[in-house]
């Protein structure tokens, strides 16, 4: 069982309202999305694991019982470049749940045209396999999205 925890400040809203039909439709798998703060932050990892995938805008952490979660900061930021954002980490490395991964402001994402809504989704996993899912209200970093059973 993994709790996966919010990457960011902000407030949860959950993957259907997510502005774009691979994250909202589940496409990508279950989970939820985060509205962030309107500040410079960072976005932690949301487990203890391994950076498996790392760009930009994404990252990929692989718990020990192989679970991927899957950050996404904002929609459509790949089309950003890498600009505003600063990895803090490489991939292959073994972070801890809360460690910074990615600094990046969703105000400059906001002011390039794009969403800053960040989904957070539980890769290859069934709607079932995951609970106590908040998809409302005020979450901090830290705070428990879901549980992948």
């Amino acid at each position: 069982m993994t709790t996966v925890t919010s990457p960011l400040a902000g407030r949860a809203v959950g993957l259907a309202s997510v502005p774009d039909p691979v994250f909202s439709g589940a496409m990508v798998g279950p989970g939820t999305a985060i509205d962030p703060v309107r500040e410079p932050s960072e976005a932690v990892s949301p487990v203890d694991g391994v950076i498996v995938s790392l760009h930009p805008h994404a990252f990929v952490v692989v718990d020990e019982q192989g679970h991927g979660v899957l950050t996404h900061l904002g929609i459509d930021t790949v089309q950003l470049n890498g600009e505003g954002f600063e990895l803090l980490v490489n991939k292959g490395d073994t972070v801890t749940r809360g460690q910074g991964i990615v600094r990046w402001n969703p105000v400059a994402v906001e002011e390039a045209g794009k969403s800053p809504v960040c989904p957070i989704v539980a890769l290859e996993a069934t709607a079932e396999a995951l609970s106590d899912l908040r998809a409302d209200g005020d979450v901090k970093a830290g705070d428990s999205l879901f549980v992948w059973k």
